[in-house]
């Protein structure tokens, strides 16, 4: 099994830096999931990154630009897929909470699923960029892509997929939490005392 972290698509600055770059708790959001992919898997993930100084965010990365350019989060996942290669649990760069026992519990929905998501409160009721993705999700993307269908859960009709439910989601920890993501600078504040109010 292996991870692979998704640094976005473009060079859009955050706070003068790319984002994931940012520090909470005294470490930046990408040292933080690189060292959960190693706890749940024992190897480096992948950085997707389009970027030219991609290289330099962190030695020892293998660092790809995504394999067809313009797809958005879907080529980032469409890039982990075949460059991981698959089966791969990928996760956004932006989410300092994940935690090695989640990436653990959707790696092992792919014995049974393509594609394995966790449910959550948010928009699409489901995290594509925080899941895991199996060998067959190649071709499916590819497809979708084709057929002009951009979005992160269009190839999901094309596979067999399946979603570790809100209450497992709860028991690994608060899905609030773990599927924080930031974009801002106000939720790099929110972060930041999310980090302080669970530490001990």
């Amino acid at each position: 099994m292996n991870a692979a972290i998704l640094a976005g698509g473009g060079a859009t600055r955050f706070g003068g830096q790319p984002k994931g770059l940012e520090q909470v708790g005294g470490q930046r959001i990408l040292d933080r999931l690189v060292a959960e992919c190693e706890r749940a898997f024992g190897a480096a993930p992948l950085l997707v990154a389009n970027v030219s100084d991609a290289a330099g965010w962190r030695p020892g990365l293998r660092v790809v630009p995504d394999t067809r350019p313009g797809l958005g989060s879907l080529g980032g996942i469409y890039t982990a897929v075949l460059e991981a290669p698959a089966p791969v649990v990928c996760v956004a760069w932006d989410m300092p909470f994940v935690t090695a026992d989640l990436l653990s519990a959707l790696a092992a929905g792919l014995a049974t699923y393509d594609a394995f998501l966790p449910e959550s409160d948010g928009r699409r009721g489901v995290e594509p960029l925080c899941a895991a993705y199996g060998p067959a999700c190649a071709a499916a993307i590819a497809a979708s892509a084709d057929a002009g269908d951009l979005r992160a859960i269009g190839f999901h009709a094309r596979i067999k997929t399946g979603r570790l439910p809100l209450d497992g989601v709860r028991r690994l920890g608060d899905p609030t939490r773990l599927f924080f993501n930031v974009n801002t600078a106000d939720e790099l504040t929110r972060a930041e005392a999310l980090w302080h109010a669970s530490s001990p």
